[in-house]
């Protein structure tokens, strides 16, 4: 009878197992809300610090970009395109006031970098990536004339980049 049990139980445990080796969805992602977002006409969701972080702003910019605010610390920008991390990777390397530190991800499709000026204590942390999005292209990155951000948020940015989907026609605006 035991022996029965045991085996009658055996598939549910490995079921219950399997379970949480999936990656969380997006809608899990402690602290943050999806919102909609457009880029050239193109109707977007993203996940995003909630209210307790300030108030989200989505501002359609007249380059094509789309750039989603919360607060000081999460300031992005969406635009349409294939977007070149080699040519990323040169302006970097070459930049005049905010020398190049280091590398925190230098991936094909990501780079996440640290620079720092002589005169101010701080430095500075940023990341540039791409995406494909069904049949489009996007280039997401830090909004350079933001404050400088720290690694931690920058990570947090990056996370949300991740997050970025075709709004589903049948979901009602966030």
């Amino acid at each position: 009878m035991k022996k029965t049990l045991l085996l009658l139980a055996a598939p549910a445990l490995l079921f219950f197992a399997g379970c949480g080796s999936k990656p969380a969805p997006a809608a899990a992602m402690p602290g943050m809300v999806e919102k909609t977002f457009k880029v050239n006409g193109s109707n977007l969701t993203i996940m995003v610090p909630d209210s307790t972080k300030g108030i989200a702003e989505i501002t359609e910019q007249p380059s094509g970009a789309t750039e989603i605010k919360v607060g000081a610390d999460f300031q992005i920008s969406v635009e349409e395109g294939e977007g070149d991390i080699a040519l990323t990777k040169s302006d970097v390397k070459d930049a005049a006031v905010f020398k190049f530190q280091r590398y925190l991800k230098d991936e094909p499709a990501l780079l996440f970098w640290e620079s720092k000026n002589a005169d101010i204590p701080d430095s500075r942390f940023h990341f540039y990536t791409t995406a494909k999005i069904g049949k489009s292209s996007y280039i997401i990155k830090d909004v350079e004339s933001a404050d400088a951000h720290n690694e931690k948020t920058v990570q947090l940015m990056i996370d949300a980049s991740k997050t970025i989907k075709a709004k589903d026609a049948a979901k009602p605006n966030s």
